[in-house]
């Protein structure tokens, strides 16, 4: 499937998986509205795709921690778009260990913030566009450690905590906007091998049953379910881990 006539949103696709679907979804013919917490980063990634062509592409800085941030990056891209067909949460601050005291209180509040707060705040401030649009989906990459019952990461609680919160949050979310026809995705993956989009090892990176999950595959998935009819809500994807 094409997307040249979808415009979407990314947050944190300054680098990692959020560059991977900014790269991606541009090279399918999207516009692209990505954000990183530094501009320069978000520049960056928006270059890349130029050279590969694709002119519809726009950067800005979103710290995802900040609400007045927030409503910035949604009032900019306002200025150049009436709609919003995809919107992506990507964001959301790793924080490791296992050990509750092992990390900082400054540490914990922007983990929380940047996934929990980040995340409602983001969806609530592009809500109005995404309503303007006629085939609104919204894809939340939670993770394994937001499922009930996950333990298996090295993750610190906080970070169980800010995705656990996001988890909730689409659930309810989902529910309550599909009488406006937004469709509410959400992706529990563990952890997974992310390639360069732009490598040769994007192509050759195993992809058996004995190998961990790829971006690819995320990409994937996300493509699947925004393609299907809208009668068809396909809530998440959960993923066995390795």
């Amino acid at each position: 499937m094409r997307f040249d006539n979808h415009r979407v949103v990314i947050t944190a696709a300054g680098r990692d998986f959020g560059r991977t679907l900014a790269i991606r979804l541009a090279d399918l013919g999207a516009e692209v509205f990505l954000s990183a917490r530094n501009l320069a980063a978000a520049e960056r990634v928006r270059d890349e795709i130029r050279d590969r062509g694709q002119r519809y592409v726009h950067a800005f800085s979103c710290d995802l921690t900040d609400p007045a941030s927030i409503r910035d990056f949604a009032a900019e891209v306002a200025l150049r778009t009436d709609r919003i067909d995809l919107l992506i949460n990507n964001g959301s601050r790793y924080l490791e260990g296992p050990d509750l005291e092992s990390a900082s209180d400054t540490d914990i509040v922007d983990t929380i913030a940047s996934g929990a707060t980040g995340t409602v705040l983001t969806v609530k401030n592009f809500l109005p566009l995404l309503l303007n649009s006629d085939k609104p989906d919204v894809v939340t990459m939670v993770s394994a450690c937001g499922a009930a019952g996950h333990h298996r990461s090295e993750a610190h609680d906080a970070f169980y905590a800010a995705k656990s919160a996001q988890a909730g949050f689409a659930e309810i979310l989902s529910k309550r906007l599909r009488p406006q026809g937004v469709r509410v995705i959400s992706l529990y993956p563990p952890d997974f091998a992310n390639p360069d989009p732009l490598s040769e090892e994007w192509e050759t990176t195993p992809r058996e049953a004995r190998d961990d999950l790829t971006a690819q595959s995320l990409v994937e998935c996300i493509l699947f379910a925004v393609a299907q009819p809208r009668d068809c809500f396909i809530k998440a994807f959960h993923f066995e881990q390795v």
